[in-house]
């Protein structure tokens, strides 16, 4: 099969691609969950207008709800991304290469962004120490620090952490397969 034919068959079944594995299908179902999230800040946003500028009784959690709800989804938007292979990619030289050399640049590719994404969790990690551990070592959330006081800076900064380390999985799991040549 050429790699035209590949990429007709991509864009004919969206989802994630074959090289992604099980973790790449089961990253592409849970995409729903966030896309449903943005819907939920736009049901939150449009609430806020009415109950604000029709009633004048705002809320007090509308807009950190929206906040968190959105970088949620961009947060998990990378990691989706990387599954179905539509990150942003720099196609000068890539696309001039015959399809056994975009092969093993593929896999070096993955192997390069395996270790940033390690490294990101890493320092995620290191965030989250300060963010979900009090110095004695209890374990407590970052709180907004607003008058409704949410524990989402904490929740979004675990969430990044689990992201960055599910992502660098996802990579190596990717060049294991661009290694082997599956499809």
């Amino acid at each position: 099969m050429s790699e035209a034919d590949n990429s007709d068959k991509r864009e004919e079944n969206p989802g994630a691609i074959p090289e992604a594995g099980m973790l790449g299908k089961c990253i592409d179902r849970v995409g729903l969950v966030f896309a449903i999230g943005i819907v939920v800040s736009m049901l939150v946003l449009i609430n806020e207008v009415v109950l604000r500028y029709v009633f004048n009784a705002p809320t007090i959690w509308a807009h950190e709800t929206t906040i968190f709800l959105c970088g949620a989804a961009f947060i998990y938007g990378g990691l989706y991304c990387a599954a179905r292979d539509k990150h942003i990619r720099v196609v000068l030289i890539y696309d001039s290469l015959p399809p056994s050399m975009r092969r093993i640049f593929d896999f070096v590719i993955s192997i390069i962004c395996a270790l940033a994404s390690g490294i990101f969790a890493w320092a995620a990690w290191l965030m989250v120490q300060r963010a979900a551990f009090r110095p004695d070592g209890s374990f407590r959330l970052d709180r907004s620090g607003s008058a409704w006081d949410p524990i989402y800076p904490g929740l979004i900064k675990v969430f990044l952490l689990c992201v960055l380390t599910i992502m660098a999985v996802q990579f190596l799991v990717l060049a294991y397969n661009y290694a082997r040549g599956r499809k």
